[in-house]
């Protein structure tokens, strides 16, 4: 089994290849948005090309198009949470470890280093799915979180990134809870049609 971030459903996406790590609330966000698409606004917006559908040609009926359009939309994402939900492998930061793999930097851990200036910044390494700046969620395959990985306190890592190379020192590594943002409907998103413009075609 297996959003970053509240946005609305775009289609289908690109996703990691290989193994889909995500966190426990990671993964309890992702279905709560497919939960929300399903059983919520999809039928909501069926309903809407149902009733447009029937106020005569639908080549000229904006209603109809428009809802039609939303439908692909959401049925993309619907696709996409459906397969990243399926090839979920969910590790809990909380989970105890024993050995090296308690003091070195895997998924789920907590790193605290310090650049070549001497500034400091704390981030959690999670999933792809679970990436959030404001809060210092990288992903496992990005730049920053593939330096870091395998890492300990006191190693000298090398950050390949676009903008140039830069070396990271490891100040601490540790294991805790990580708070991922919830999913929350969008504004306004309730399972009616009152979202729509219903106009009334002219005969």
């Amino acid at each position: 089994m297996r959003k970053g971030f509240t946005r609305r459903p775009q289609g289908d996406e690109p996703a990691t290849r290989g193994k889909n790590y995500i966190t426990p609330n990671g993964l309890q966000r992702l279905k709560d948005e497919h939960r929300f698409l399903l059983t919520r606004e999809r039928p909501a917006v069926t309903e809407v090309v149902a009733w447009a559908a029937s106020n005569g040609d639908r080549s000229e009926n904006a209603d109809y198009q428009y809802g039609k359009r939303r439908l692909r939309q959401i049925d993309g994402r619907i696709r996409f949470l459906t397969k990243r939900i399926e090839a979920a492998e969910v590790v809990d930061p909380e989970t105890p470890r024993a050995g090296q793999a308690a003091t070195r930097a895997f998924f789920g851990a907590t790193v605290r280093y310090a650049n070549a200036a001497g500034t400091e910044r704390v981030v959690s390494i999670v999933g792809a799915d679970e990436v959030d700046l404001n809060r210092n969620h990288i992903s496992w395959v990005s730049p920053l979180g593939r330096a870091l990985m395998k890492s300990a306190a006191g190693d000298r890592v090398v950050l390949h990134a676009p903008g140039g190379t830069e070396y990271l020192t490891v100040l601490e590594v540790c294991y805790e809870r990580i708070s991922v943002e919830p999913f929350r409907e969008p504004p306004g998103a309730e399972a009616s049609a009152k979202g729509f413009p219903r106009r009334r075609q002219s005969t």
